[in-house]
């Protein structure tokens, strides 16, 4: 099992070389926490990561999920997550922290969703959001 993690954008800048080592740091701790107990992460040979610019996931996010605008992170259950930059680096400035940071939260927040996981429901999305932070923690030390 690997995970590949590709910048299709030239918006913003981050450290792709440590993304992509925090990226397989996740993907560790990510497939030892199944929500459904299927633990799907273990029958992906691979997980690809695409980082892209708002306008990409925002078509994206139309074209699949039938909802305009852009979004964090969308998760496809063959393997696939994508990205926004542009979100992440908002974000990142309100939260005080990296773009890196932002970008390796919403992979961690991919890895959860192939294993089982929602954030449909209030309790869902608590449960979700606990490991999720405790995996961002972790990661939290890689430098």
């Amino acid at each position: 099992m690997e995970i590949s993690v590709m910048n299709k954008q030239r918006k913003v800048r981050f450290d792709l070389a440590w993304l992509r080592r925090a990226a397989n740091v996740a993907l560790a701790k990510c497939v030892l926490h199944s929500d459904d107990g299927k633990f799907l992460l273990r029958k992906l040979p691979l997980v690809d990561v695409a980082v892209v610019s708002d306008a990409t996931i925002a078509r994206v996010h139309l074209e699949f999920m039938g909802i305009p605008g852009a979004t964090d992170v969308i998760t496809f259950d063959h393997g696939e997550i994508v990205v926004s930059a542009e979100t992440a680096f908002a974000c990142a400035k309100e939260h005080r922290h990296s773009a890196e940071h932002e970008l390796v939260l919403y992979i961690i927040h991919g890895l959860l969703h192939l294993n089982g996981f929602d954030d449909t429901s209030a309790v869902a999305k608590k449960k979700m959001f606990r490991v999720q932070a405790r995996v961002w923690r972790c990661l939290m030390k890689i430098e």
